[in-house]
């Protein structure tokens, strides 16, 4: 077994989610112990993997690996092939949101559903939102990604009728908050029935859509 680590082998059973491996603050060594005890004939999601740790795997090790260095998300062992038409929508307000959604997408990939990404639809332009609402009312889940005032939330909630997992992004200037203001914002959304997770959390939203689509 990896030093330091116990690989959680009946979580999936239990919950419906496999493990991921959570890489913030994790050195290279405690990176490399922990593929040791995993199958590379499986699937395992990285999280917060930073370019430098992953750039000093050495190279046989990182073949391994699917990298994403714009969100830090790395997929080790079998890539997962998704012949499927997505489910899900995941929408941001900007561009700046976009390393999260990333993180949503890859997620979602290791338990082998893919998803569309609608990228800037902020509500400082409504018409960008009303091109492409009928497109988004054919998915099942939502998941919607905003920084600043997180009101890209609260206009969709009023609009479309699938499940919503909204986002707040650390995008924005000062009293922003580092996604603070749009964590609030969404938390008092007038829509009601949104779920809100953590500031910049795509991993948790997009494990929360796994967990709808397996009721």
């Amino acid at each position: 077994m990896a030093k330091e680590y116990l690989l959680d082998q009946s979580r999936k059973k239990r919950i419906g989610l496999e493990e991921a491996i959570f890489c913030e603050n994790k050195t290279l060594v405690q990176i490399v112990d922990i593929t040791k005890a995993l199958n590379k004939n499986n699937t395992t999601l990285f999280t917060k993997l930073k370019p430098e740790i992953f750039n000093s795997i050495e190279g046989k090790l990182r073949r391994l690996f699917f990298y994403d260095p714009s969100s830090y998300t790395a997929i080790y062992g079998k890539m997962p092939v998704v012949k499927k038409k997505p489910k899900i929508a995941v929408i941001c307000a900007g561009t700046s949101d976009m390393s999260t959604v990333l993180e949503a997408k890859y997620t979602l990939l290791s338990y082998k559903e893919n998803c569309d990404i609608f990228p800037d639809l902020g509500v400082a332009g409504l018409w960008r939102i009303e091109s492409k609402l009928k497109i988004i009312l054919k998915y099942k889940i939502a998941i919607i990604a905003a920084g600043m005032d997180g009101a890209l939330v609260s206009v969709l909630g009023g609009l479309i009728a699938m499940p919503i997992i909204a986002i707040p992004t650390s995008t924005g200037y000062g009293t922003s908050y580092n996604g603070t203001t749009a964590l609030n914002s969404m938390l008092t959304s007038c829509s009601p029935g949104i779920t809100v997770v953590n500031i910049d959390n795509g991993y948790g939203a997009a494990c929360a859509a796994i967990r709808i689509l397996n009721v």
